[in-house]
């Protein structure tokens, strides 16, 4: 039995004392029990030797367990004391993780390719050992690459939800995500990131030293060790763990309702864009992560040249170009599609808002057209190259079936060529814009095959194939069907006359062609030449046409002043709001001011008074002689009287000084009422004059809707029917589908039952035949036991009847009487010698 010692020195001399006879087991015990024992409640430095040392024998042992024992046994002693002794479990800590760390590189050196080609480290040991090479290597080094991984799982165990151990816990956390990525760790990688989720779920029970998340330091701890793992998740191309590495961050700081800083929100866009650009579809959130990437640049980074604006502008331009223009609609699928793609994009939307404050959730719905209104009014379009603007101008604002692909591909070629790092912005990735080129090409060939419908009813496939060089005909046929499937474009080819037809008479949406707008132009035009009685009734429905587009313009108009009005009243709210504050902490720092001149003024006085005092002490003291006694004293009496005087006029000073600012406080309470007063009645009259502007605003945009209802009415009873012919299609559909699905789950259903009858009558047959075979071979073995005694009974008798044969011969010789004749050589005669068998002689 081990000895526990009372001094961690004494437990020390004796690991030492094992250790060097080669018992390290032993020592490893010796100094587990003084760590773990009783009388070791309080921290004191041999203690922190001890478990240096202890620490070091379990890394050469791989005593992940006697380690972890080890390390909670010290946490507690260190954090339960008044004093700030966590420095000391620090480096115990990193010592700890040193030493794995540098057994693990040797190890990797030895045996590289066998530890880097295991799938799983948490697997049993000689079971991972022997899968790797097909050898026992249970005696090598290579299984310190899975000890360290377990010593980073203890630490992090040790160390979480303690608010002593943060900073503790967050490097630990920041070497494990090293670990991950130094060796390509993805499954160690993903349980690291679920075990600190984990963890910070686990942070609202009712510990006693839990973490305060509302506290600065400790959500920033919190937050870098999120960043870091999303970065490492994005090194390792982990797209899933990255994301949800997003919403650990996002989750965070909605928890503790305070904006990250800067930096980590460049770090956090930057990541977005590679995450949906990678999920090629989710493009358009790719463009949001963009432009807010931009925003955030252009408001914070004071170091931002004009090229690095320029590329971040071209890429958020370039990445919403890339936004399928078909994206939002939602025809072709189902309810519970509907429903899967509202949940997406209200994840997707969420982990956008930067402010992370519920009144977004009212924000506008996010769409391609919504995000390129956005990027004009921020002033993207404007910061990005000449290159990028003429592609969004052509692609969006003109209208060329012919010549659109001619006319982009020379952008295509310059673009291609523009990115780069930022200068600016370290922790951004690199950015090239010729990402954007294959779907800038594909959208190219949607806008070429839509304004092909407006314009032409047919055309030839070589012709088409001629317009759009960037892709071969099947490939232009496939983003066709996907254009015809959510209605963006009505088109059929025909193979056999190898012709494209273009019709507009089957789209269901709101867009109209232009060819149909050309023909409804031409018959009107044919009704007006043979009435010519009704051009004069044209003309005033042309000048009322003009004079509604005229007030719907001048209502725009208000309606943009009106906006830019409370943009301006709000920056004037912001503004005075900004100024009382700096008003009042100016006054705070005045007072301060104040109350620190007058304890300087204090502690003046008093030091002139001490110092005088012991200046004349030391004149006293030179001259002070026998005789000069009675001097002393009276000097003394006369510092006592000149000392208390000085007291008294400070005491004066000091109420005095309070009477000057009663005073001015006096003076200028009516003068802050006035100005208050002042200003009550100055906004009253703005409030009544915003009022009575904003009734007429109401009044004028109230008449213009009814004239706009007025004009939409009379496409209510075509929009009625065009609804009921839809409506009765899709559910002729939607019967259809339902009764076909009814049959394949019938069939199904069927199917599936012959299959369980079909199993069970098998396994039924199995199970009576494995009985008929079991019930044979216990016959069997039931007839074998039966030989094998019978067999065993027979020799038994056997036996027997020979002991009683030769027990009746022995008795037979000791009963014949003894041979009295002298002759050497007679027969026997009598019973005696019927008894032999073999008529033997006796000598």
């Amino acid at each position: 039995m081990s000895t526990i010692f009372a001094k961690p020195e004494s437990a020390l001399r004796r690991a030492e004392e094992l250790i060097h006879v080669g018992q390290k087991q032993a020592a490893l015990e010796a100094l587990h029990d003084l760590i773990t024992s009783r009388r070791c409640r309080s921290w004191q430095k041999p203690l922190e030797k001890a478990m240096m040392r202890y620490v070091e024998l379990c890394v050469d042992l791989r005593k992940g367990r006697f380690a972890k024992d080890g390390l909670i046994q010290y946490s507690r002693i260190v954090c339960q004391q008044q004093l700030n002794n966590v420095s000391s479990l620090e480096e115990v800590v990193k010592h700890f993780m040193h030493l794995s760390s540098k057994k693990a590189e040797e190890a990797a050196m030895d045996h590289q390719a066998q530890a880097l080609d295991v799938h799983d480290l948490e697997a049993p040991e000689d079971l991972m050992l022997s899968y790797v090479s097909g050898k026992d290597w249970s005696e090598s080094d290579t299984p310190y690459l899975k000890f360290l991984w377990e010593t980073y799982r203890t630490v992090l165990e040790v160390l979480r939800n303690n608010s002593k151990l943060e900073a503790l816990y967050a490097m630990a956390a920041h070497k494990a995500f090293q670990f991950c990525k130094q060796y390509k760790r993805s499954a160690e990688f993903r349980r690291l990131c679920e075990m600190i989720r984990n963890h910070l779920a686990n942070l609202n029970r009712s510990y006693r030293d839990r973490p305060d998340l509302t506290a600065p330091e400790s959500c920033q701890l919190y937050l870098d060790t999120r960043v870091e793992q999303l970065k490492i998740a994005a090194e390792l191309s982990l797209s899933q763990e990255a994301f949800r590495s997003v919403e650990d961050i996002h989750g965070l700081m909605s928890m503790v309702q305070r904006t990250p800083k800067p930096s980590v929100l460049a770090v956090y866009y930057a990541k977005l864009t590679e995450i949906f650009w990678t999920s090629e579809s989710h493009y358009l959130y790719h463009a949001y992560a963009r432009l807010e990437l931009f925003n955030l640049h252009k408001c914070h980074n004071k170091n931002l040249t004009r090229k690095d604006l320029q590329l971040l502008a071209s890429s958020a331009l370039l990445a919403a170009l890339s936004v399928t223009p078909y994206y939002d609609h939602e025809s072709g699928l189902s309810h519970l599609e509907l429903e899967n793609e509202k949940g997406r994009s209200s994840r997707m939307a969420n982990l956008l808002n930067s402010s992370f404050d519920s009144k977004r959730e009212n924000r506008e719905k996010v769409s391609r057209a919504s995000l390129l209104s956005e990027l004009a009014a921020r002033g993207v379009v404007s910061c990005a190259s000449q290159e990028v603007q003429d592609l969004y101008n052509l692609m969006e604002h003109e209208f060329l079936p012919l010549d659109l692909a001619s006319k982009v591909q020379p952008l295509f070629s310059k673009i291609s060529t523009i990115g780069g790092k930022l200068s600016s912005a370290p922790s951004v990735p690199e950015i090239q814009l010729s990402q954007y080129q294959p779907a800038l090409e594909k959208l190219t060939t949607l806008r070429v095959l839509q304004q092909a419908s407006r314009v032409f009813q047919s055309m030839r496939i070589d012709t088409l194939s001629r317009m759009i060089p960037f892709f071969d005909f099947n490939v232009v046929e496939k983003i066709a069907v996907d254009a015809v499937k959510h209605n963006f474009v009505a088109m059929k080819v025909d193979h056999l006359s190898g012709a494209v037809r273009f019709s507009n008479t089957e789209i269901e949406s709101d867009v109209f062609g232009a060819s149909h707008l050309i023909g409804a132009l031409a018959d009107s035009l044919n009704k007006a030449v043979h009435k010519p009685s009704e051009v004069g009734s044209l003309a005033g429905v042309v000048e009322k046409e003009h004079q509604r587009l005229l007030a719907r313009k001048s209502i725009i108009e208000k309606r943009k002043e009106d906006y830019e009005r409370q943009i301006l009243e709000k920056e004037k709210a912001e503004e005075a709001k900004r100024l009382s504050i700096q008003k009042k902490s100016a006054d705070e720092e005045r007072e301060r001011l104040l109350k620190d001149r007058r304890l300087r003024e204090q502690q003046r006085i008093r030091q002139e008074i001490e110092d005088r005092a012991q200046r004349e002490i030391g004149k006293t003291e030179q001259k002070v002689t026998k005789q000069g006694a009675m001097e002393l004293v009276s000097h003394y009496l006369a510092y006592r009287m000149s000392r208390q005087g000085m007291e008294k006029r400070l005491e004066k000073l000091a109420k005095r000084m309070d009477h000057l600012e009663r005073a001015r406080r006096q003076e200028e309470a009516p003068l802050i009422e006035e100005a208050f007063r002042r200003r009550v009645e100055e906004e009253k009259v703005l409030h009544e004059q915003e009022q009575l502007r904003e009734n007429e605003i109401s009044e004028q945009r109230h008449a213009g809707d009814l004239l706009e209802k007025k004009r939409l009415s009379r496409f209510l009873e075509h929009k009625n029917a065009f609804q009921e012919r839809v409506v009765q299609r899709r559910e002729a559909e939607f019967l259809s589908l339902t009764k076909e699905r009814e049959e394949r789950i019938s069939q199904l259903v069927s199917s599936r039952r012959r299959e369980r009858e079909t199993a069970r009558k098998l396994t039924y047959y199995l199970k009576m035949e494995e009985q008929r075979i079991q019930r044979a071979r216990e016959e069997e073995e039931q007839r074998i036991q039966r030989a094998r005694e019978e067999e065993e009974q027979r020799i038994q008798r056997a036996r027997e009847e020979e002991e009683q044969r030769e027990e009746e011969e022995r008795e037979r010789r000791e009963e014949a009487p003894p041979a009295r004749s002298n002759q050497p050589w007679r027969r026997r005669s009598g019973p005696s010698a019927n008894s032999s068998s073999s008529g033997s002689w006796r000598h």
